[in-house]
C-alpha cells in the first residue's frame, strides 16, 4: 500500500523528495498557501529586523511558519475528502471546516505573537 522507503540515507533522500513534491503541489494548486507564502516572505525580514532577541525572532518567524504548516495539513485533509466523497456529507463538511478553523487559529497566533512582541 505505502511507498517503499528503504533504510538509512536512501530513506532520507526519498523522504526529502516526497516532502519537496508536497511543497511543489501546495505551490502549484493551493491559492491560500500561495497567499500565505507571500505574506511570510514579506514579514520574515521584518521579523528578523524587529525581533530584539533570538526568542523574539523565533516567535515572529515560527508563528509564520506554523501558518504554512497548518495550511498544508488543511489542504491535505481537503484533498482526501474531495477524493473519497463527491457528494455532500456532514462529516466531510465538518473535516473541511475544522481544517479551515485550524488555519484561522494559526493566523490568530501570528497576530498575537506579533502584537505582543512589537507593542508590549
Amino acid at each position: 500500500m505505502g511507498k517503499k522507503s528503504g533504510t538509512g540515507f536512501t530513506r532520507l533522500r526519498k523522504a526529502f523528495g516526497w516532502s519537496m513534491a508536497g511543497l511543489a503541489a501546495a505551490l502549484k494548486h493551493e491559492k491560500a498557501f500561495q497567499q500565505e507564502l507571500v505574506l511570510c516572505l514579506i514579514l520574515t525580514p521584518l521579523g528578523l529586523w524587529f525581533g530584539r532577541t533570538g526568542v523574539e525572532k523565533a516567535l515572529l518567524l515560527g508563528s509564520l511558519l506554523l501558518v504554512l504548516i497548518v495550511e498544508i495539513i488543511n489542504s491535505a485533509v481537503e484533498a482526501v475528502v474531495d477524493r473519497f466523497g463527491g457528494e455532500h456529507h456532514t462529516l466531510s463538511g465538518r473535516a473541511k471546516d475544522m481544517g479551515s478553523a485550524a488555519v484561522f487559529l494559526a493566523l490568530v497566533n501570528v497576530t498575537i505573537c506579533w502584537l505582543c512582541i512589537l507593542f508590549f
